[in-house]
């Protein structure tokens, strides 16, 4: 049988593994500072936690996992003789692949909520499944770096969510632009332009906007049974690049009023002059997912940098604010926000941008090459000291030809290797070579470990 793997998922090998682990500690160690704290959550959840909570779109994308045994004995019968697979999922599968790290997380919430302090402020990097169409950027199996605060209603979350994004791009190496939009905001046009009850059709099309254009936003728009009226109208708005030159359009709307108002607000905590990356009001950002109710969130690779102008890649980060999210779960007026850091485009941007340290900390170190069997002996001897000491070591595990131990050394890129024959046992000075330099020098071993330290 000829190996292969799932369309969407990919392997990742020792180099591509450490490379990703740079970016889960980097982005860590801001969650850390900021106070957030680490959970995690089955790989699967009933399908009544999922469904219904990413919107139409995002329903389709649930991976199912079928029941156990004989998964058909129960199967609805009628939906399964007539190939209607909507009704046939809920009675040949109970549960499925979690989608993204945010309701998983409401769940966890509501059911440990006494055993946590609100506000709980919570981080989780994990994988989550979605039955996307693979294609650059867009996988089926990846990681999320979610971090979320629950328990509050206070706009400095917000502005504490943004600064978090500056700085993780910024240590990262990756320019971007964080744009802010409010659901409020988006409820505003929806209601100017007539269409209230249509407010979810609009958001799903203008959230479309990147893929599509302006003139394909109109027809989805149409498709959906909005007026051309009111398509004209969110049009107009949608042009509007400020929050000022807003309110004149929404002195008729509350809902959106209040929408500028929060976002005000999150600006006069977070100064975007402030920012080392941009940070910027966006009208036309709309994140199709239902949940959202207030101030979203979405990064992008600022491809006006001369650097980063050839990289062709989605949003690498996005979230929002939700009112009632464990609501569903029975847990009411529960109030959160956060955001996502998508680690497998910024894998990919860090990647094509040539952004990760030359140097990484869990690569190996050393190398230690041994010419028969009793120097090997004495090489264990000195491999452990020097692992000891916190460096990372290896021996090549026979005695034989150096050629073959040097292609090894090569092979695993190693900086360093460590030469010991009948002399340095005799002198106790080891012949350390610099694999990059070509040099090489006869050294005890303490003062090697305090070189390579």
């Amino acid at each position: 049988m000829k190996p292969s793997l799932p369309k969407g998922t990919r392997d990742f090998g020792p180099n591509e593994v450490n490379k990703r682990s740079f970016i889960f500690s980097t982005i860590k160690e801001v969650f850390v500072r900021y106070g957030y704290q680490p959970i995690e959550t089955p790989t699967m959840e009933n399908l009544s936690t999922l469904t219904g909570k990413y919107g139409e779109e995002g329903d389709k994308l649930l991976f199912k996992v079928l029941n156990n045994g004989d998964y058909l004995a129960k199967a609805n019968e009628e939906a399964l003789n007539a190939k209607d697979s909507v009704k046939l999922i809920s009675s040949i599968s109970k549960r499925g692949l979690r989608y993204d790290l945010t309701v998983p997380f409401a769940r966890f919430v509501v059911m440990h909520q006494n055993d946590i302090a609100f506000p709980f402020k919570r981080y989780q990097i994990q994988p989550v499944w979605r039955a996307d169409r693979p294609q650059k950027g867009r996988y089926q199996e990846f990681y999320q770096c979610d971090v979320d605060v629950v328990g509050s209603n206070s706009l400095t979350y917000e502005a504490e969510l943004t600064q978090i994004y500056d700085e993780v791009f910024a240590k990262l190496g990756i320019e971007v632009i964080i744009k802010i939009n409010n659901r409020k905001i988006l409820a505003g046009i929806a209601e100017v332009a007539g269409i209230a009850d249509k407010m979810v059709e609009m958001t799903v099309a203008i959230d479309k906007l990147d893929k599509i254009g302006l003139d394909g936003v109109k027809k989805e728009m149409a498709s959906r049974d909005i007026s051309d009226a009111s398509i004209e109208t969110i049009i107009e708005i949608l042009q509007i690049e400020d929050l000022a030159g807003l309110k004149d359009k929404f002195q008729s709307s509350e809902m959106g009023l209040k929408g500028i108002e929060e976002m005000e607000k999150v600006f006069t905590y977070f100064k975007p002059a402030d920012a080392k990356n941009k940070v910027k009001f966006d009208i036309t950002l709309a994140r199709g997912l239902s949940y959202y109710t207030g101030c979203i969130f979405e990064v992008a690779v600022d491809t006006g940098i001369e650097s980063q102008k050839d990289v062709v890649m989605g949003s690498i980060g996005g979230g929002g604010r939700y009112d009632d999210l464990t609501g569903i779960f029975g847990m009411k007026d529960m109030s959160g926000v956060g955001v996502s850091f998508g680690a497998a485009r910024i894998f990919d941007v860090m990647e094509e941008l040539n952004l990760f340290p030359q140097e990484d900390e869990n690569s190996l170190k050393v190398l230690f090459i041994a010419f028969d069997d009793q120097s090997h002996e004495y090489a264990f001897q000195c491999l452990t000291k020097v692992r000891a000491a916190g460096i990372n070591a290896e021996i090549y595990p026979d005695p034989v030809k150096l050629k073959k131990q040097m292609k090894y050394a090569n092979a695993r890129q190693v900086p360093h290797v460590i030469l010991i024959g009948d002399s340095e046992m005799e002198s106790g000075n080891l012949t350390l070579k610099d694999m990059k330099e070509g040099g090489q020098e006869a050294l005890s071993l303490d003062d090697i470990i305090t070189k390579l330290k």
